[in-house]
């Protein structure tokens, strides 16, 4: 491929790496947050990318699963240095949101039950009611346009809440009824939004022929590689205890079905890596998302938290060298794909973006993701709020039961309030949850 350059040559690979590493330590605040930050570096200060660039990338992103500002990274990377520039954008935008997070978990693990953390943790985990809230708005209000995205949005959450449909199931349905629905009433998906609607740079427009399609099919060889055979010598060799190998599956399946962000997923690690494999409790999960959204990089570093507590508890290794193996083992099988889908992926970002029943697809996974929040959202509040809660059967059925008399007013007043200012007044993440942390230490 053909270098991008700024100013009068090629963007010197050191100048680009410095420039991701700046990045990388502004990246607090979430993917929109971060994107901002990207755009001003790379379009506005660097002018490295052009704006019809930048959003042409972004909407690629948008479409893979995967931390979005992360594959970002990697793409703008890519597009400026090919293979190496994507992988050392990619790991500069997440290695220092990476190591604050096990420095985090190893205090998790040594200090959570000491009175005044708890305290701070149990405020942080009132608070992400509200960020769960205020996210849900977000995204449903960007990809519920039309009556038949509800309805799919709808069939997601009775699917995921009522009848424990597991989350690729619910991801693979979604996109097949999508696809179907553009069959039978194209005008009603309201898909011009997603279908032609940036400019693509003359690269994407000239196609991937010879040399670049081979580069890609190459790239997309040995990433591949780099992922499936750590994975496949883990399950088929998992050594003293079963952890790391269910891990690296656990977290490989993950990465592969994380369409809509850290927040759609996380219904998933509830699912498995709370109620199946028994890694960590509810609240602990709450913990780990307060914990996400105040450092750097992107949320989706809750799964390093898990992978943490998960390995810290294997009682094969002491909880340190477990807990560092397993944050690792997370970080690993979860990132590792996203490179493989930008440079697998990219050369062919065109010709993809304009194939109309594969829009309507993920237009369709987008608004089953607004369930999945949604029922991410119930699944922390019955936990926040009245413990764990109690189930009734009604044919297929599994509705929960909360148990009135153990409503925490304390914590429900801490989530009000932080929906409040976060919704109602446009307050910051970080200033929201540090108030929420100072109220829960108040309460211990």
């Amino acid at each position: 491929m053909t270098e991008l350059t700024g100013g009068g040559g090629a963007v010197p690979e050191r100048e680009v790496a410095t420039a991701f590493a700046r990045i990388g330590l502004l990246s607090f605040g979430g993917p929109a947050a971060q994107i901002a930050v990207m755009h001003r570096i790379l379009v506005e200060e660097k002018r490295w990318l052009s704006e019809p660039q930048f959003l042409h990338a972004l909407n690629f992103c948008m479409l893979l699963p995967g931390p979005e500002a992360m594959q970002l990274a990697t793409y703008a990377g890519w597009l400026m240095h090919g293979v190496r520039g994507g992988l050392v954008a990619g790991l500069l935008f997440i290695l220092p949101g990476l190591a604050m997070m096990l420095v985090l978990a190893a205090l998790f693990v040594a200090f959570g039950e000491v009175p005044a953390i708890a305290g701070l943790l149990y405020g942080l985990k009132a608070a992400v009611l509200a960020v769960v809230a205020s996210a849900l708005m977000k995204v449903a209000g960007r990809a519920l346009k039309t009556n038949l995205m509800v309805a799919v949005a709808v069939a997601a959450f009775i699917g995921i809440a009522f009848l424990g449909a597991p989350f690729p199931l619910i991801v693979i349905g979604a996109g097949l009824s999508g696809a179907v629905l553009y069959r039978l009433f194209p005008e009603q998906l309201g898909l011009e939004d997603r279908v032609g609607a940036t400019e693509a740079g003359p690269q994407a427009r000239a196609g991937v022929r010879g040399p670049a399609g081979r580069a890609a099919a190459t790239a997309a060889g040995a990433w591949a590689a780099v992922w499936l055979v750590p994975l496949a010598v883990l399950v088929t060799f998992p050594g003293p205890g079963q952890f790391f190998a269910d891990a690296a599956l656990f977290f490989s399946k993950t990465a592969v079905v994380t369409f809509g962000g850290a927040y759609a997923v996380l219904a998933y690690v509830g699912q498995q890596a709370v109620d199946i494999h028994g890694w960590l409790r509810p609240d602990e999960m709450l913990a780990g998302l307060g914990l996400a959204e105040t450092t750097l990089g992107p949320l989706v570093l809750v799964l390093v938290f898990v992978g943490f507590l998960g390995g810290a508890r294997t009682g094969e290794l002491d909880p340190v060298s477990g807990g560092l193996l397993g944050g690792l083992t997370a970080a690993f099988f979860t990132f590792a794909p996203c490179f493989l889908w930008i440079f697998a992926g990219a050369p062919f970002v065109e010709q993809l973006r304009n194939v109309r029943w594969l829009a309507a697809g993920l237009q369709a996974i987008t608004a089953a993701v607004v369930g999945v929040i949604a029922n991410l959202a119930l699944w922390f509040g019955l936990h926040v709020l009245f413990g764990a809660p109690g189930e009734w059967q009604v044919g297929p059925f599994v509705l929960p039961v909360p148990d009135w008399q153990a409503l925490d007013f304390y914590a429900l007043a801490i989530a009000v309030v932080a929906g409040f200012a976060l919704i109602g007044r446009g307050i910051g993440m970080v200033p929201v949850l540090a108030a929420a942390a100072i109220a829960g230490l108040l309460a211990a």
